[in-house]
């Protein structure tokens, strides 16, 4: 596994070794969301990607990174929902068994895709010192490799392709926003956006701030008790993420639940697709004029489309 942080070359790396695996997701506009936000936006629908997320791209390459012989143990990892589902199906085209640790209020849909896909799932409490330490125990029981959901270079990585696809389409882009919770996406995409000379920004619940401070502060802080309906951005921001996001994120936004509610809404009418709470924050963020992007043509990262049906949030 890669011990040194990554460049855009090893994204381009990563790109070719992912490509039998993913698809590469085709990129949305709308003059009536581009009239409302006063900003030129340029949808890169990975809601559409395997798995209905991103999280397909950074397990792929973190899985087929590593030797043959180190699959054959199989693969461990915790997360509530999109990183289990895609760490499920590397495991099943590596043919070796993914073991994931998930939380009790995990979202149904988002545990019955792990378990569609051959997962084997372990429940713990809803903290993140359960998830770790269960799977700590299941590591040590089966001797599978852990694999972060966000704070490894591989993962963080096989993100940053979704970006990068997203360049190579638009090469003119002033700006990139994509949500940050463990911050794997937004660090992924930043390696990406630099190397090109754009610039990135993040965006995060009112209720799950910790990236925004772990920014202003220059000091990675906790998230704490997470209070927002984007369940996929309850973790705090990761060690290595953090690194990159000091580096290369100009600002990380902040919006309310309302707010994510009402981005979501407007992506299903106007656009006629499907998105999750968590993927709505960055045009949450554009809507309610919380970047300094008026005018810009601007990339946003549609990180997933993994809602529960049954439970919509209005």
């Amino acid at each position: 596994m890669n011990q040194r942080q990554p460049t855009c070359a090893d994204v381009q790396a990563a790109q070719l070794r992912i490509l039998p695996f993913i698809h590469r997701t085709p990129t949305l506009t709308s003059q009536t969301l581009d009239a409302m936000a006063g900003v030129h936006i340029f949808f890169k629908c990975e809601n559409f990607q395997k798995i209905g997320a991103f999280k397909a791209r950074g397990a792929h390459n973190a899985l087929f990174s590593l030797t043959p012989e180190q699959r054959q143990a199989g693969v461990v990892t915790h997360s509530s929902g999109n990183h289990a589902a895609a760490l499920a199906l590397a495991a099943r085209n590596a043919g070796t068994v993914a073991h994931v640790v998930m939380p009790s209020n995990a979202p149904q849909p988002k545990v019955e895709s792990v378990q569609r896909l051959g997962g084997i799932i372990t429940h713990c409490e809803p903290t993140a010192e359960a998830r770790e330490a269960t799977a700590a125990q299941v590591q040590a029981a089966t001797g599978a490799i852990m694999i972060h959901p966000f704070d490894n270079w591989e993962v963080i990585t096989g993100q940053g392709t979704a970006a990068l696809e997203l360049v190579q389409d638009h090469p003119d882009l002033d700006a990139i926003v994509t949500p940050v919770g463990g911050g794997g996406l937004l660090s992924g995409t930043a390696i990406v956006a630099a190397a090109h000379g754009i610039k990135v920004f993040g965006a995060e619940p009112q209720g799950a701030d910790d990236a925004q401070r772990s920014l202003r502060t220059g000091q990675r802080q906790s998230v704490g008790v997470a209070n927002t309906i984007a369940d996929g951005l309850r973790t705090s921001l990761g060690e290595r993420p953090f690194q990159v996001i000091m580096q290369s994120v100009s600002d990380i936004a902040t919006v309310s639940d309302e707010e994510i509610v009402g981005a979501m809404l407007l992506a299903w009418q106007i656009l006629k697709i499907i998105i999750e709470p968590s993927c709505a924050v960055p045009l949450a963020a554009i809507l309610n004029q919380r970047l300094p992007l008026s005018g810009q043509r601007v990339g946003v990262i549609l990180s997933g489309g993994n809602v529960d049906l049954r439970a919509l949030p209005w």
